[in-house]
């Protein structure tokens, strides 16, 4: 039996606070080995990185979710007992239900909804003296997925529901005042969404049949069961909160076109396949998730080594996107590296890996690419704007992260109308074809 190597510390639970994001693939360099095992809050934990360990990760017979994430996590991102915590039957059903939204009809619903609100924002922005653009594109997001999902939302609130969902995935890896405040939103939005599933089943919300609000206020468990109202609003957030989430990803968007600008060019110059290029190294590139837990269904043998019932197991989700053996110059920002790159489930993980029908991997990533592409396109030829001297810079130690700044712009004037990006419609989002642009090549590594 082959022995994994251990990390020197005695508890590396400060280490992760200490060094962030890059934690696990630092001491997959530092013991030159994908495997490694280390103590987290006491408890031994193995932990895996690159593409073999994740294909092992996320194998339904070898590991379950039941147990894996924090308490402290669920009280703010995902609520207590929602569909990432579960396994096998009532994994598949809750799956399911998430997956029904994701149909080709459904997203150009929403991508024509943000179109609207993006539109209507920017004829707004033109009035102000500047803009941050984080703040802006959550409220965007949140209005749109709350008319997209059958949600009423009024005007008057939306600001403030968007902060609040934006709290829970700020506070999911913060201390202290981070972790409460995401604490309290959530549980004002629970109670919110609560109140609207309880009306829809009294009949006094009508909503129409097949969106979010319908699909989840009747949504019954693996036992046929229906969820109870607590349950219903927890996986209706789930649906609603990684929509506007996506305001971070469109922040390091809006970074990059103002830190790269030669890829605006190309942009406006070039089919969409070089936008889909562009968003995928955003997602490639710049930190969203550090790294995710499962725990080991029972005993079994991988490489050697021993993985024994109950233990936790980390995934490297950031090292796995930033490895050179995967990537060349991985530190390099270069969208032309998509172009003939095929990809697996299993080596490009922004959002998790594994398949969607029967694994974990997220169901909306279908919508982040397309919600990032539209707003991509819309920075880039529907707008013009001053960005001001600002703190552009973000901390890898900070989970989640941010441009300190959230990225302020100036002098905001539109250009042009936004079209809804048109939506992808193969089985999987990652399948990419060849263009026949010129590529911008990256300096020798």
């Amino acid at each position: 039996m082959q022995t994994i190597p251990r990390d020197s510390s005695l508890d590396s639970t400060l280490d992760v606070v200490r060094e962030g994001f890059p934690f696990l693939w630092n001491r997959t360099r530092r013991l030159h080995s994908d495997i490694f095992q280390i103590r987290l809050l006491g408890m031994k934990t193995i932990c895996l990185h690159g593409p073999e360990a994740a294909q092992l990760f996320y194998d339904p017979a070898r590991f379950v979710r039941e147990g894996a994430v924090p308490r402290r996590i669920q009280t703010t991102l995902m609520g207590l007992d929602a569909v990432q915590t579960k396994d096998g039957a009532m994994h598949r059903c809750r799956k399911d239900a998430f997956m029904s939204l994701m149909t080709d009809q459904s997203r150009r619903q929403l991508l024509q909804l943000l179109a609207d609100e993006w539109q209507a924002a920017a004829a707004q922005w033109e009035q102000q003296p500047e803009v941050v653009l984080f703040e802006e594109a959550q409220e965007v997001l949140c209005r749109a997925a709350c008319a997209w999902a059958g949600v009423p939302l009024k005007d008057k609130q939306a600001r403030r529901r968007a902060r609040d969902f934006g709290a829970m995935v700020d506070g999911f890896g913060g201390v202290g005042p981070r972790h409460w405040r995401g604490k309290r939103a959530r549980t004002r939005t629970e109670n919110w969404i609560e109140g609207i599933i309880k009306k829809i089943r009294k009949g006094k919300l009508p909503v129409v049949k097949g969106s979010a609000a319908d699909v989840m206020a009747y949504l019954r468990d693996a036992d046929g069961q229906q969820l109870d109202a607590r349950m219903a609003a927890v996986e209706l957030m789930n649906v609603l909160r990684p929509i506007v989430a996506i305001a971070t990803y469109i922040t390091f968007a809006a970074v990059a076109l103002h830190e790269y600008p030669a890829y605006r060019g190309l942009l406006r110059a070039t089919h969409e396949d070089y936008t889909e290029f562009f968003v995928q190294e955003v997602r490639r590139d710049f930190p969203f998730a550090p790294f995710l837990g499962a725990r080991v269904r029972e005993d079994f043998t991988w490489r050697g080594c021993q993985f024994a019932k109950g233990t936790l197991v980390l995934l490297d989700v950031y090292g796995t996107n930033h490895d050179p053996r995967l990537w060349h110059n991985p530190n390099l920002f270069w969208p032309d590296r998509f172009r003939n790159r095929p990809i697996s489930p299993f080596d490009f993980i922004p959002q998790g890996g594994g398949h969607y029908e029967n694994g974990h991997r997220c169901a909306g990533e279908w919508i982040t690419i397309e919600v990032l592409k539209q707003a991509v396109t819309f920075l880039n030829t529907g707008l013009r704007y001053d960005v001001p001297a600002q703190d552009l810079r973000y901390s890898l130690t900070r989970m989640p992260t941010l441009p300190a700044s959230g990225f302020v712009m100036r002098n905001v004037r539109v250009t042009g109308q936004l079209a809804p990006t048109a939506v992808q419609t193969s089985a999987c989002p990652f399948h990419h074809h060849s263009a026949a642009h010129t590529a911008v090549r990256p300096p020798a590594a």
